[in-house]
């Protein structure tokens, strides 16, 4: 008898332990929780080209997976099981990579998304600083993602430093990071994305007319909710620039589908499933450009086989324009999804 009481004594104590290991990880995190401003100014971009509202305008969105999700690669959160690349030259090598695509595909601004500044999964290296470095291009990051340990999975995704880059050399007036509406709630959120637009605003010669440009990445894992509210705070801004006779191009990760676009149907559905945007959820002037001829996602359940047959694909990255901007020219950049799990999209403009 005695014997039984100390068992249940000591298990006791060691659930007690764990529970309270737990409430102060949950306390550290709350009191950690990076709580952003609705709008935050950066630093813009020290470029010194002045742009003409008679140019061609050439701007790339590129989800770059935080150089950690090449062909190799699969992720837990789309069904596979890994968090991280085996190693700090794979992601060194994915770097190389994605900036060649970059270097072959010239623009005037480049927007990425999933860039890492200083986090476990990218073995801390400075992808910011690289882009910058290896393009001669200066930028602004906009954090959205920032904890000092994610706990989960195991092992835990850890210590996390990301967000979103534009690279330009024009010159830009000012910069700000918009924050977009939370999907999730305490405890959760502590340790999640805090999704944002990073807006640069580019004055054009011999006009009071500014070329807005909005780099974003909406949320992904949510029941919905989220998606929608950041869509019309998305839609809500571009029709106020429009309306204050600006140029507007809005590019990046939709984590949705296009309406109307079924090139690549569904045959995953036991994993992650996009849901879609609608021509109606634009404001009045603006529309998509985007491009079908290959995907530019894949689902991370498992490696990549290069087959649009056994590796369920999407479209979800393109572009938002105004209809005072013509669009020239849309396409994405095949890659075969050699370094990341998007592929580019390079998007041509004339000033109307």
């Amino acid at each position: 008898m005695n014997k039984t009481k100390t068992i249940l004594k000591t298990a006791g104590f060691v659930l007690l332990f764990a529970v309270v290991l737990l409430l102060l990880g949950v306390l550290w995190l709350t009191i950690r929780e990076y709580r952003p401003r609705p709008i935050e100014s950066l630093p813009p971009p020290s470029g010194a080209r002045i742009l003409s509202n008679k140019a061609t305008f050439r701007v790339m969105t590129f989800n770059t997976g935080y150089a950690g999700l090449d062909k190799s690669e699969d992720f837990f959160m789309d069904g596979g099981t890994r968090v991280q690349p085996d190693s700090q030259k794979q992601v060194q090598d994915n770097l190389k990579g994605i900036e060649k695509i970059l270097s072959d595909n010239p623009a005037d601004v480049y927007f990425l998304q999933e860039v890492d500044t200083d986090s476990k999964r990218s073995y801390h290296l400075n992808e910011a600083e690289y882009y910058e470095n290896a393009l001669n291009m200066d930028s602004v990051f906009a954090c959205n993602f920032k904890c000092d340990f994610v706990p989960y999975p195991l092992p835990p995704i850890g210590k996390v430093n990301s967000g979103l880059l534009t690279l330009t050399d024009l010159h830009a007036d000012s910069a700000s990071r918009i924050s977009l509406p939370e999907s999730f709630t305490w405890p959760i959120k502590t340790c999640n994305l805090k999704r944002c637009m990073l807006e640069t605003r580019i004055p054009l010669k011999d006009t009071d007319a500014e070329l807005v440009l909005i780099n974003f990445h909406l949320e992904a894992y949510d029941s919905g909710e989220g998606k929608e509210a950041q869509s019309k705070m998305l839609a809500k801004k571009l029709a106020e620039e429009y309306a204050a006779g600006n140029y507007v191009i809005a590019g990046g990760d939709f984590n949705q589908t296009f309406e109307g676009m079924d090139s690549y149907p569904i045959h995953d559905t036991e994993n992650w499933v996009p849901g879609t945007i609608e021509h109606k959820d634009l404001p009045k002037h603006f529309s998509f450009a985007v491009d079908d001829s290959y995907p530019t996602c894949r689902l991370l359940n498992a490696p990549y086989t290069g087959s649009y047959e056994t590796s369920q694909v999407y479209v979800l990255d393109g572009f938002i324009v105004s209809d005072n901007l013509k669009v020239s020219d849309i396409s994405v950049v095949n890659t075969d999804f050699a370094y990341t799990d998007h592929q580019p999209v390079l998007l041509e403009v004339q000033f109307q």
